[in-house]
């Protein structure tokens, strides 16, 4: 599975962005679709996912974020959208784009490169 992040850039507080990773397989073949970041200086943390379901998706994000951000799929484009409101300073990270799938040989991981969103006070 390939992943492949867009749509960061720089944008002032209480601005927002969208971003969007394209993912090479099917939604079928995943078990969920995620977005991580990593400020200077701190480590990758959970923003939040989108577990794939048979009929109904799953999304959880986490708390520094939730009301704020929003992840949804788009099946026909086969990508993962990342829409981020009222942002803030602390913010700013690189954002990467994660994927895994469960196989008969266990969980596998995939990443994609990150792409950086820079929050301005």
């Amino acid at each position: 599975v390939q992943l492949q992040a867009s749509g960061g850039g720089l944008v002032q507080a209480g601005g927002s962005l969208r971003l969007s990773c394209a993912v090479s397989a099917s939604f079928h073949s995943v078990n969920s679709v995620g977005w991580f970041r990593q400020a200077p200086g701190k480590h990758r943390e959970v923003v939040g996912w989108i577990t794939i379901g048979v009929r109904t998706d799953t999304v959880d994000y986490a708390e520094s974020v939730k009301g704020r951000v929003t992840i949804s799929r788009d099946s026909g484009k086969n990508s993962v959208t990342l829409q981020m409101n009222s942002l803030r300073p602390e913010d700013t990270a690189v954002y990467y784009c994660h994927a895994d799938q469960i196989t008969t040989s266990g969980r596998r991981d995939y990443w994609g490169q990150g792409t950086q969103v820079t929050v301005s006070s």
